[in-house]
Formats: C-alpha cells, structure tokens, sequence
C-alpha cells in the first residue's frame, strides 16, 4: 500500500508504523535495529552487531550507498566524507530509542510518500543531524547496500565459515540489503553461501535385494539431490545380477564425485541383514559421519532437498512419508497391535492423504529413514539389531529402536516421493522397465512419455502438417531409444517380402522390415499405451469417433538404404493410424519421412518421439520417402482396422 519501493514515492508506512511501535518503549538504553525484511539477509548476530555500533560513537547509524535516491538535486547538500560511501540508505539503521523517537517526531506523511527522503532531509540538516547524533556506516562495517556497489562485495571462507566480504573497504557487513534492482544477485549471494558451507558428512546406504524396476532412474535420482557431494559417502548393496550393469554404470560416471564408496555385489554372498549393519558400521566407525540415509532401491526420492530437510528436523530416527499411487500404503505404520505387527491408528488417513501434517511419532517405518550416527555409535551399538525368533528383520529391527527409547518420527510436511511395486517385475528383456505400464504406471508415465504431451489435450499442442494429419509429441527421446534398442537386441526382423506367416492369411501386400509388437510380448502394453496417449487425440481431432484402440498390427520398422529404403505408395488397413518417429533426422539419418499423394503434401523431418495421427483407409493414400543414409526407425499402429 506504500507504493513502488523501486521509484519514488512509498515506503512512508515503514515510519508510521516503526513511530508507533517506538511509543510503548520507555527504556532509554534501548538499541533499536530497523532492516528492510525480504531482501536482507543477517551474515552475523546481534553481539558483532551492537559492537560494531558502540564503535561507531554515535547515537544512529544509517547504512550508506553510493548512489543517491530518490532525489538528486539534494546531493551537494549532503557531508562530503574523507573515505567511503556518502549518501544515507533507509533500509537500515540501528540507534538508541530516544533518539530515534525524536528522529521521527516530526512525520506526518501519507504512506506513499517516501521514508528514504524524510530522513535524508533529517540528514542533510546540520543542525538536526548534530541534535539527533547521526551517522553513515560509510565503510560498510554494519551494512551492505548492494545497489551500485556489487563488484565490491565477494565471498569470504575463514575457518569453516563463509561471510560476504566489501574489498574496497576491507570490512565484513553485518546485513546485507539487496535494495533497487540487485534482488537476483542476493539471491545468487545465498546460493552461493549455502553450497559453501560445512555439510554434514552422511552415510547414503542403497540396498538392492530384489529384482525392481527403474533402477537407472533411481540412480539419476540421487544424483540430483541438493548436497554436497563431497559431503557424501555411499555403501551399495546389491543382491542383483541383473542390476549389476546398472551400478557399474552410475560408478563409471559418479563414483568420483563423492567422498567415499563402498560396494558389495552378489559375488560376495552377503545376506541382506549383514548387508545393513555392514552399512552401519561404516558410519559408526567413521568420525566424521554424523547422519546413516538408509534407501531402498523401490524408493521413488522426487523431492530433491529430501536430505537437507530431514537432517534439518534434528531428529535422531526420522523418515520421510512415502506412498503408493491411488494406495493408501505408506511406509510407516501408525499403530501396533497386540502381537506387534501392523494396526491402523484412528488418524492414519488423514495422514496419508495429509489433511494432517506435521511431525509423527510411529511404532514402524520402513524402505527410507535418516539416523543420527550419535544413535548408531550409542543406543544403537548392538549387532542383533535385525534378529529375532518370530519377526522380520525390519519389524525386529523397528522393535529393537522402540525397546531402545529411540523414539521413530515420519513427516508429511512435504511430498517427498513414492515406493514402486516389485510384483511382476520380469528381468527376461533388455529394457524390462518398458514393461512396467500396468505395475507402476506414473513412473512409466515420466520415464517414457514427453513432457508436453499434457499440452496435447489442454493447450491444443497439436500440428496439423497435412489435412486431417495431426502432429504431437508422444515419446521422451528414453523411450525411443529403449524401443529400438529393444528390438535390435531380439533381432528377428522380417525379410520384407509379402510371405508372412505373423499375420491372418500368411500374406502382407504391402511389406515392411520390421519386427511385431507381439513378437517380443508387448502387445498388452501397447494397447494400453494406445488407450491411454493416443486414444484421447483421436477423439479430440475426430469428434464424435470413439475408439478401443483395438489392433492387429502394431511393429516397428527399420528403414536402411542397402536394406528397405522406401515404401510405396498403399493404404492402411485401420480406421487411423498412429506412427512414432523413434530417431531424429540429419543425425541418424538422411532422406525419409511421408507423403501423402492425394493432397501432395509431405512430411519431411519428422521429430524423435513425435506421433502422426491419420485415417488409414480411403483418404490417405501415402508412401513412405527414401531413406538416403543411415537407419531410420518409426513404431507403426493400424488402430480398430
């Protein structure tokens, strides 16, 4: 309500209200600090604060800036000085009580005019200036205006510490006012702060004891947690053959970005209960460790400051509510019964579904948990931790840390991600996680389906290339990759003549080299996958036509120059068809691409991942362009033929 605080006038309600607030104190020792709030930030505390006050011999002090605002014109009026900066800024100041009272005694402005201007003319009064007792932090000892003076200010690192430090004057500012238009750069001067300070060192142990989906994206997942990685000592355990390209990868790239990393794969024959206290041990022996995040790999971390947050809660046993899509599973239990396994608690529900949030104290987590290694070194030393005669390990383990009076919390303040299923999960294919449309469909749904498809049917994110030809991404560059890959590697390609004995009748008259979704047992998910993507555009391009997305025929084909470059001219036999480019043209390959003859239209460069949508019979008739160079790969769907 005071105006544009960028020019003038405003800001006069600062006075108003810091004049009242002055009334109802009577002490006259009182030291009042007056900062302007979302754009300062405090770099020390009050004891560096007052004394640096008490140094400068006054009974206020403002903060100084080099340029002068909002009123030019005053500036030969203000006191020259031998060193520093000359001109009063209002968005801090510290003094005694009384003399601030008596600083503001005379306001009687509206709320749009300007407090910088009031209490310069204050200043620049000789004789109020003297009365008043009134000062400029000229060498920014208290305060940092950043405005006009950014190239002064650097960051400072002293004995585990960072500070931001003015190199003309050599001083070290208290608060630091990003004023006028440096808001991004105190933003910047934050970020820089906190990725330069002493992190605590944690223990990240993954345990990997099952076949689970999305292993490579639970790798991707860590990487992109917001901690130092120098700070970060990891202990993998995997049980999984199949997962063991997917860790020697992730180490290849990773393993020297952090501070330590300790392995065990099947090879060595570890249970998974020696596994665990193995992954103890090498934070309770390490002095510097003070945090154990123990992960499995079923565990979806969408939440990237997960880490930080939980270690910020200070908790000696805290985990983070994980969920299960359209599931009211969650990884902790509230409740116990009688016989010590799971009971639900009267607010579980509202838990889950976070009409309640905050911090619970629980009697069982599971699959995700942050310990402090004080606890681990402590109450926790014993090596039976996961033993016991009638339970599991981790419902003896959880037992053990209650019996302990290690007391167990979950937060639901934030959303920190999900666990995936594990039932199901086939290892018998290159990329398995293909597969996992129906077991964990929004993980599939993020992995393999391009981030604007959502645009498709809200913002109308559709081309239309040709008549009744519709254009829209469909694929992440992964999930063509994944398809190719995957077909490549089964390598039973077609010889492209018209005797084929995949389809009804054993004659196809219009050939292809190409290889049936059938063929690989995938045709389940594909047709969900139609269902679900292409479905909706079909009836939104084609109102009034509503489709099961039944097919025949769904296949890949391989277009190569020495092979099958081209295809002539046919119709196909659906009602619409649906083709994916799966590689990118001028890069994969050269020449390529539709044309459909009754309109004389083509589609030359076709985008990695991006669907054509059509009618098959009658209108468009189509060919498809010589391949030149290279290998081009499309996915191909004759829907409800």
């Amino acid at each position: 309500k005071g105006g544009d605080y960028m020019s003038p006038p405003g800001g006069g309600q600062k006075v108003r209200l810091l004049k009242s607030a002055l009334e109802d104190i009577q002490d006259e020792n009182r030291v009042i600090l007056f900062v302007d709030s979302y754009d300062v930030i405090f770099s020390s505390g009050p004891r560096e604060l007052l004394k640096k006050f008490q140094q400068a011999k006054h009974r206020v002090v403002f903060s100084a800036e080099t340029l002068i605002w909002p009123d030019r014109h005053l500036e030969d009026k203000h006191p020259h000085v031998r060193e520093g900066k000359r001109f009063l800024g209002a968005g801090g100041f510290i003094g005694y009580a009384p003399n601030l009272k008596k600083m503001l005694s005379d306001w009687s402005g509206a709320d749009s005019d300007s407090d910088q201007l009031h209490f310069t003319k204050i200043y620049i009064n000789p004789e109020k200036r003297k009365s008043i007792n009134i000062t400029l932090d000229n060498k920014c000892r208290l305060f940092q205006n950043l405005h006009g003076a950014l190239d002064e200010v650097v960051l400072k690192f002293e004995d585990g510490r960072v500070r931001a430090r003015n190199v003309l004057y050599d001083t070290l500012p208290v608060i630091i006012h990003g004023n006028g238009p440096t808001k991004p750069q105190i933003i910047n001067l934050c970020e820089q702060i906190l990725n330069s300070c002493e992190y605590p060192v944690v223990v990240i142990g993954i345990f990997i004891q099952q076949p689970t989906p999305f292993v490579t994206v639970f790798f991707e997942r860590l990487l992109n947690l917001k901690y130092p990685k120098n700070r970060l000592q990891l202990f993998i355990y995997n049980q999984e053959s199949h997962h063991g390209p997917h860790v020697r990868t992730f180490l290849e790239y990773h393993e020297s970005e952090y501070q330590g990393v300790k392995l065990i794969g099947p090879e060595e024959d570890i249970d998974p209960v020696t596994s665990r206290n193995i992954g103890f041990d090498m934070c309770r022996d390490n002095i510097d460790c003070e945090y154990f995040f123990s992960v499995d790999v079923d565990v979806v971390l969408k939440n990237e400051d997960t880490l930080r947050i939980l270690i910020e809660l200070n908790k000696p046993f805290i985990a983070p509510m994980m969920t299960k899509p359209r599931l009211l599973w969650t990884n902790f239990w509230g409740a116990l019964s009688a016989d010590g396994y799971y009971a639900r608690s009267e607010d579980y529900v509202d838990i889950v579904q976070r009409h309640r949030m905050g911090l619970w104290n629980v009697p069982y987590v599971s699959h995700i948990f942050l310990m402090k290694a004080d606890a681990l070194r402590t109450d926790l030393k014993d090596p039976d931790l996961f033993e016991s005669a009638t339970l599991d390990p981790d419902m003896a383990f959880c037992s053990k840390v209650r019996n302990k009076g290690v007391f167990m919390f979950v937060t639901n303040v934030h959303t920190y991600g999900r666990v995936l299923s594990t039932e199901n999960y086939q290892t018998n294919h290159l990329h398995n996680d293909l597969w996992q449309v129906f077991e964990n469909p929004v993980e599939w749904e993020e992995r393999y389906i391009h981030e604007n498809y959502s645009n498709v049917l809200k913002d109308g994110f559709i081309e239309t290339p040709c008549p009744d030809v519709y254009w829209f991404p469909v694929f992440t560059d992964v999930a063509c990759k994944h398809l190719i890959e995957e077909m490549e590697h089964f390598g039973q390609w077609s010889g492209g003549g018209n005797t084929d004995n995949r389809i009804q009748g054993g004659y196809e008259n219009v050939p292809t080299i190409d290889i049936h979704m059938n063929q690989v047992g995938y045709e389940k998910e594909w047709q969900k996958f139609l269902l679900d993507y292409a479905a909706p555009v079909t009836e939104k391009m084609f109102p009034g036509y509503y489709t099961r997305a039944q097919f025949d025929l769904a296949f890949v084909v391989r277009y190569k120059p020495d092979e099958q470059p081209a295809l002539r001219p046919h119709h196909d036999a659906s009602t619409f068809t649906i083709n994916i480019a799966l590689n990118q043209v001028g890069i994969d390959y050269q020449g390529g691409g539709c044309r459909f003859l009754r309109y004389n239209c083509s589609i030359n460069a076709p985008r990695r991942g991006w669907a054509l949508l059509h009618p098959g019979r009658l209108t468009h008739y189509h060919e498809g362009l010589p391949t030149v160079e290279g290998v081009r790969y499309i996915v191909v769907s004759f829907v409800d033929p």
